[in-house]
């Protein structure tokens, strides 16, 4: 035995040694999950109303508990530590975690922002900025990321995702597990533990509808919605928490074949699961469980190890283990994962981990954290139409119109300690690049009057150019933020018609946490900017690109929708038997709509820039490849503009026959370079034979012999293409 294996064994004695020494009682209090005003030393202690009063969770189990869900701050969480430390009878640390999704306090952009960035190492840096301002706070484990696919824009949870693609997926969930978690939690105390969620599916709700239905097959799942969990399981991550939804008609909180049997036994998942909130409680509305006693009977032998607020478990697990229904092995392996996570954070050492109040002043929103926040912003904003209108010039008067003109609400859904005091307006922004700047609100986010048409009128007709500042409340996205009409509210869309009557050139700036149907604002305006919700930074990122200072290069990660009739409209779908012809051809008895194109208003992976690249000279290495071989692909990409700009070169395959029914096209690799005007460089990819395997119909995961062709470009529709043949 070595002298680390030594160690090892050392510590897991240790585990089990205190595990030995627990009651039945303290045991089951260690899978509870309860929120911070429950707990002495909180700034909220007490302050328990609603739902949580009708808990009736005891003092007892309190002491017990084994994790705080929402505390914030080095003071608050030292002093909740320290309190349950005097009161805990084996002095067992308590866990920390919050929802630290896209930022802590220094606020990026949001995840669907992030993706169209193409940026995986911004990305992990902005996931290790967040762990850092978390850590000195006190925090120690993250519900994040979120790697659900997502194909619905009416759902408000695709903010959260990094979009439609499941191999893209997999490589941004590497970058934020990475970020936030380093290389050894152990020793890095200014990382902290992520937990990917939500197991599994949760980003395929029937109509769009948060905590709905999921139905698919087993093979679609496989295909396309467990890739991206998987890649962050393979890149370490401590936690997972379940989904709200059912998967073969079972809730994923109560279903033991998609968490013992396909988590934990196939994936090789062996660390905690956390249940989301209440969702082991939904187990009776859902209809799977009579009652709570039922609820905790499936939830642990399911393999949930914490129930986050809600008390199945500490009403019913003992008794379910004196009636023999459930063995108290199984709450023992529950317990030992647990304290497993709080020896590798080492928290029986120092139970208070990194939380430093006097480094948590220096280090939240430090400079170098806005800086960050600021270049992503302006990577992840994606220019959508451009007239020859941008960049703008700094002698131009500008007018600046909308409900976001001087709205803080630029930082989206799950920014949880996000201050939208201190976050950069469009109006800052624009006012650190010129002074020939005049602002009106022009209307609300979902109200108009005509004194604001009025003076909004009198501001643009003032101006040589109108920057409209529109788009969605934060509240109309994310979480329970679901939208059966995803276009912009009719006041702004009014906004625009009123001004659009002055025939002066107007720039779009949009703000919003899902893809939108842009009829009114793409056809009426000369240049669109999708900003999102750019975070802390924003403003000033904006005024960056809207200037010149900086080169839109975001491309989108999810589809915008020509009307949501269309939806689920995304860019890997399948051929169908009757295939449309021309994209606007009429012809019956094709899959087609009558009334609208079957195309997406924008396509995947699409955005523009202030200068042009051509693509040439593509070639193959070889025509015919074997399973052993690998084929190089090559293009020569050119800047042929007037400036310095980044691409994102792009990599899609079609498998032209196989066992099932394949994509028209797979995003199979991507690389983002930047080239000077006049510039050319040569972009070479490398395909081997694991990326053209599929799931069978029988889940075999293998690819089959027969025509590929290979395609790159500016998107998912621009496009050069070669054809090659893969024998066996």
């Amino acid at each position: 035995m070595n002298r680390h294996t030594e160690g090892l064994s050392m510590r897991e004695n240790k585990l089990l040694s205190l595990l030995n020494q627990m009651t039945l009682d303290e045991k089951i209090a260690q899978l509870m999950q309860l929120a911070t005003p429950f707990f002495k030393g909180a700034k909220e202690q007490g302050q328990i109303t609603g739902p949580m009063a009708e808990m009736g969770v005891t003092g007892e189990v309190v002491q017990n508990s084994g994790s705080v869900l929402g505390a914030s701050g080095a003071n608050e969480i030292i002093n909740i530590q320290r309190t349950h430390l005097e009161e805990n009878r084996l002095g067992i640390p308590l866990l920390f975690m919050s929802d630290i999704v896209h930022g802590f306090k220094t606020i990026f952009p949001v995840p669907l922002a992030i993706g169209c960035s193409w940026d995986l190492k911004l990305t992990e840096k902005s996931a290790e900025i967040a762990a850092k301002e978390a850590s000195v706070s006190g925090v120690h484990v993250t519900f994040a990321p979120m790697v659900d696919l997502v194909r619905d824009p009416r759902w408000g949870r695709v903010m959260e995702s990094t979009g439609e693609d499941p191999f893209l997926n997999s490589e941004f969930a590497r970058a934020f597990v990475r970020g936030f978690q380093g290389q050894d939690l152990t020793t890095e105390v200014e990382r902290v533990a992520a937990c990917v969620k939500h197991f599994a599916a949760y980003g395929a709700p029937e109509g769009g509808r948060d905590y709905n239905t999921v139905d698919m097959s087993e093979r679609e799942l496989r295909e396309n919605y467990l890739p991206a969990y998987q890649a962050a399981l393979e890149e370490g991550c401590e936690m997972v928490m379940t989904a709200f939804n059912t998967v073969f008609g079972i809730p994923a909180t109560g279903n033991k074949r998609l968490m013992r049997d396909l988590l934990r036994k196939e994936m090789g998942f062996d660390g905690v699961l956390i249940s989301d909130w209440g969702a082991v409680k939904e187990m009776i509305p859902h209809g799977v469980a009579e009652n709570e006693k039922e609820a905790a009977y499936k939830a642990i032998t399911a393999g949930v190890d914490i129930e986050m607020m809600t008390t199945a478990y500490v009403n019913h697990l003992k008794e379910l283990v004196e009636e023999k229904m459930v063995d108290e092995s199984i709450i023992d392996e529950a317990v030992l994962r647990i304290l497993q996570l709080k020896e590798k954070l080492g928290l029986f050492e120092n139970p208070y981990r990194g939380a430093n109040v006097e480094r948590e002043a220096e280090v939240v929103m430090g400079a170098e954290h806005l800086n960050a926040a600021r270049e992503l912003a302006a990577k992840s904003s994606v220019l959508l139409k451009n007239e020859q209108l941008l960049p703008l010039h700094k002698e131009q008067k500008v007018a600046l119109i909308g409900p976001f003109a001087e709205s803080g609400d630029i930082l989206g859904p799950w920014s949880w300690l996000g201050s939208r005091d201190e976050a950069v307006t469009v109006k800052e922004g624009f006012l650190s690049k010129t002074s020939s700047l005049t602002v009106s609100k022009g209307c609300d986010i979902e109200s108009i009057t005509d004194l604001q048409v009025e003076e909004a009128m009198k501001a643009a007709s003032e101006a040589d150019v109108i920057v409209l500042a529109l788009g969605e409340d934060s509240e109309m996205s994310g979480e329970a933020g679901c939208r059966a009409n995803i276009q912009l509210p009719s006041a702004q869309l009014q906004l625009i018609g009123h001004l659009k009557s002055l025939d002066k050139p107007m720039v779009a700036v949009l703000f919003n946490g899902r893809p939108l149907d842009l009829h009114g604002v793409l056809d009426e305006t000369d240049a669109v900017l999708e900003a999102w919700y750019p975070g802390t930074e924003g403003g000033n990122a904006i005024a960056d690109l809207l200037y010149g200072d900086v080169n839109p290069s975001g491309r989108l990660t999810m589809s915008f929708p020509y009307h949501v009739g269309q939806v689920p409209v995304y860019y890997n779908h399948f051929n169908t038997g009757r295939p449309q012809g021309a994209p606007d051809a009429q012809e019956r008895y094709v899959s087609q709509y009558l009334d609208i194109p079957n195309d997406p208003m924008l396509p995947f992976g699409f955005g523009l820039s202030y200068t042009t690249f051509t693509y040439s000279g593509m070639t193959l290495s070889r025509e015919t490849m074997s399973e052993a071989e690998s084929l190089d692909i090559s293009i020569q990409v050119t800047n042929d503009g007037p400036v310095a700009g980044d691409e994102v070169v792009q990599l899609y395959i079609r498998d032209h026959s196989g066992e099932v029914i394949r994509p028209v096209k797979e995003l199979k690799g991507f690389k983002k370079i930047s080239l000077k005007p006049g510039e050319t460089t040569n972009v070479m990819f490398t395909i081997s034979e694991e990326q053209l395997r599929y799931h069978h119909s029988d889940l075999q995961y293998t690819s089959d012999p027969g025509t590929f062709t290979v395609f790159i470009g500016r998107n998912s529709k621009d496009l050069t293409e070669k054809t090659f043949t893969l024998t066996k």
